[in-house]
Parts: structure tokens; C-alpha cells; sequence
């Protein structure tokens, strides 16, 4: 065929498109094996990620309340030389006990990733509290732990009152999330 376009002066474009053809394979081939270099890196950059540590947010351990202890100066000299940091007086916490959520619920929101908290703090107390933080558990339907998430509110609660605050996001939770139980850590008086 290609004696006959060479008659004519037709022959070098015969062999172009055998060389358009070679480049086209030689493309393809190249592409494809990229795309596997690609999978095997996604491979293995998941498997060191699964091997990670979980962060403390994330981790599926009931969140538990890190509160200093506060030791009593020691008598004599050595109460003058202590540092003026230490002598600095811890804030006073309010008594929890006289401090409750009275109503609770939650949806979704954020396209469905993270969780808002509707709900109605009760203060009978004697004085106002102030920086309430909050610990919501989020179960399964089957009643299985998922995820805890906190949160501190600066909102200052009056004295034999309550306050309702509505729509808290208090972080993302997990899509299998059906039901969230809200519970008081801390509390300050104002």
C-alpha cells in the first residue's frame, strides 16, 4: 500500500499513522501503570494511617474530667518561698448538684456531620454560674457507644433560673449516631 502512495507522493503519510498508532499504545500503557502506581500508594498511605493513634477527640473512651488537686501549703519557712504562681487562688467551681439539664434533644446539621444540642439548663443555685461545659454521648440504635464530644458554654446562668440554648453544635459525629445523652462536668460561679 505503501509503494502505491509512494507513486503519487503520498508516502510518508502512510507511516504516520502507523506512528500515531504506536504513540497511542505507548500512552495508554503509560497511564494505566500510573494509575496503579496511584492505587498502591493510596494502599499503602491507608494502611499507615489506619495504624495511627486515635486523637483524644475521636477516640471511643468516656471522657473523663481532668481536675487538678490543689495541696495545702506546708507550715513554716517554706510558705515563704513559694512562687507567686502558686499563690494565685483556684476559681471556684459551682456545686453541681443544685445544676441540671432539664430537656434535651439533638439533629444534624451541617449536611449531616455534625451534631446540634437543643437544651435547658436549670440553676438552683444561689448564685449564677458561668463557662458550663457539657459531655454528650452519641449511641447507636442498639445502644452501642460511638463517640463522646464537649464542649463549654461562656453564657452565664442567673441564680433560680433556667436558660434553654438551642442549636449548640458540639462537634462531628459519627453517621451511625441515632441518639445523644447530655450530661454537666463543670460549672463556675459568675
Amino acid at each position: 500500500m505503501s509503494a502505491r502512495l509512494d507513486r503519487i507522493g503520498l508516502g510518508r503519510f502512510a507511516g504516520s499513522g502507523e506512528r500515531l498508532a504506536r504513540a497511542v499504545t505507548i500512552a495508554s500503557v503509560s497511564f494505566g501503570r500510573s494509575l496503579l502506581w496511584l492505587l498502591a500508594a493510596i494502599i499503602v498511605g491507608g494502611g499507615i494511617w489506619m495504624l495511627l493513634p486515635l486523637s483524644k477527640g475521636n477516640s471511643a473512651e468516656p471522657v473523663r474530667p481532668e481536675l487538678a488537686a490543689v495541696k495545702p501549703a506546708p507550715s513554716g519557712d517554706a510558705s515563704a518561698v513559694m512562687s507567686p504562681a502558686s499563690e494565685v487562688p483556684a476559681p471556684a467551681s459551682a456545686e453541681l448538684s443544685r445544676l441540671r439539664i432539664s430537656s434535651q434533644t439533638w439533629r444534624r446539621g451541617g449536611l449531616g456531620s455534625k451534631a446540634l444540642v437543643t437544651f435547658t439548663l436549670r440553676n438552683d443555685n444561689d448564685y449564677a454560674v458561668k463557662d458550663v461545659e457539657i459531655v454528650c454521648a452519641f449511641t447507636r440504635r442498639d445502644g452501642t457507644h460511638l463517640t463522646d464530644r464537649s464542649r463549654v458554654l461562656a453564657d452565664a446562668v442567673s441564680m433560680k433560673s433556667r436558660k434553654t440554648f438551642a442549636r449548640i453544635p458540639v462537634g462531628f459525629v459519627n453517621v451511625n449516631a441515632d441518639q445523644a445523652k447530655c450530661s454537666l462536668v463543670a460549672a463556675r460561679r459568675a
